[in-house]
């Protein structure tokens, strides 16, 4: 089935759909009317998904240019682009910093934001009302310690996103920047490679966000009509003030 077999649909393509945000924000679009375009790595996981939402599962791998050239080749149309796909690797300083964990989070978080948006540019802006969602964190916004790797790179994520706003005034493509703070999805399992019990210990002393609190604001966000250009929204726990503390435990 292509993008386009849902007459006047408006296509919304989701990365990073496998779990988490991803999936929720899927799921959610889906609901709104929208055939979702599911890509990830985990291709089991989104044509599960997939078929349950009436969607399109594809293969994508944004720090590979192949296989983002292959996913935006099968495109026919794309009204809406949700740049979900990043991930954090260790909570090391500085000064023990893990190059190859720096480059995977700089790959996946930076190059790989730039291939997709770069490559989609021009189905959105044929689309006549295009709508780029770029999923960053409040790591995007503020640096905490033992955290450089996955705060640089997100700054520079941000940055890209915040520039293309600039340079596509004018055009009929809005960008919206969501920032959230914690959210309990598998981000932490993955920045610890499995350790469940580092994973849970990162939520201690608080409630976090889910998935579906910011799949309710990408939903909302591609409800406004064309005039309507939300520019970024932050949004954290209430038990969470900044990046690295929070108010429960300090």
């Amino acid at each position: 089935m292509s993008a386009s077999d849902n007459s006047n649909g408006r296509v919304a393509v989701v990365t990073g759909a496998s779990s988490g945000i991803g999936a929720a924000t899927a799921r959610r679009l889906a609901q709104d009317g929208f055939q979702v375009v599911l890509g990830a790595r985990r291709v089991d996981r989104i044509s599960e998904l997939a078929d349950e939402i009436g969607g399109r599962a594809s293969y994508l791998d944004v720090t590979d240019a192949a296989s983002v050239e292959r996913f935006i080749a099968a495109l026919d149309r794309v009204d809406v682009l949700v740049n979900n796909a990043g991930g954090a690797k260790g909570l090391a300083p500085v000064a023990d910093a893990d190059l190859d964990d720096w480059r995977w989070m700089w790959e996946t978080n930076v190059i790989g934001t730039l291939r997709i948006t770069k490559g989609l540019l021009p189905k959105l802006a044929d689309s006549g009302d295009g709508l780029i969602i770029t999923v960053t964190s409040t790591a995007a916004l503020e640096a905490y310690d033992n955290g450089a790797g996955y705060t640089s790179a997100k700054h520079a994520q941000g940055v890209l996103h915040r520039t293309l706003r600039l340079e596509l005034i004018g055009t009929p493509i809005r960008l919206t920047e969501i920032c959230p703070g914690m959210v309990e999805t598998e981000f932490s399992l993955v920045r610890f490679d499995g350790d469940t019990a580092k994973a849970d210990a990162v939520y201690e002393g608080l409630e976090p966000l889910v998935a579906d609190d910011i799949a309710d604001i990408i939903s909302f966000t591609a409800s406004r009509p064309s005039r309507v250009d939300i520019d970024q929204i932050v949004v954290r726990p209430r038990d969470q003030a900044t990046s690295r503390r929070n108010i429960k435990t300090g």
